[in-house]
């Protein structure tokens, strides 16, 4: 395995890890419907945004995050679940600054979106320790 493969597959899970202990939380501790009402409804209560939409970011973020968590961890559909990433990202940046102008996004944030730079532009083919990767060698042979 190469360096560039090895620093793929590190990065590769531990944002899949914390993607995925972040949806188990909001899943089955939080509940959707909790994470929907605090983060989302009560939140953005007196802001333009449409009741419905922050319905459904609310309701469909935790499941999101734990999904593409696992699917990051297991190396399965990378580039499409760090695209949903990416507007997860999006969508909870433009979130916070519409609450706070001057929000700073040098914690979790930039290092979730620095995260998925690299693997997106990294690309997946020496992820040689991925699912996907196991599944394109075994039809090759």
């Amino acid at each position: 395995i190469s360096n560039k493969g090895w620093a793929v597959f590190i990065t590769r899970w531990i944002l899949g890890f914390l993607f995925l202990v972040r949806g188990w939380y909001k899943v089955f501790v939080m509940t959707p419907a909790v994470h929907s009402q605090k983060v989302f409804l009560d939140q953005f209560a007196d802001s333009w945004l449409p009741e419905f939409l922050l319905q459904i970011a609310g309701y469909s973020i935790p499941f999101l995050e734990l999904i593409g968590g696992m699917l990051l961890v297991a190396g399965f559909r990378v580039r499409e679940t760090l695209i949903v990433f990416g507007m997860i990202l999006i969508v909870t940046t433009y979130g916070h600054v519409l609450l706070e102008p001057f929000f700073d996004i040098a914690g979790h944030t930039f290092t979730y979106l620095v995260m998925i730079v690299f693997l997106l532009m990294a690309g997946g083919d020496d992820d040689r320790l991925s699912l996907s990767y196991f599944l394109s060698s075994r039809d090759k042979s």
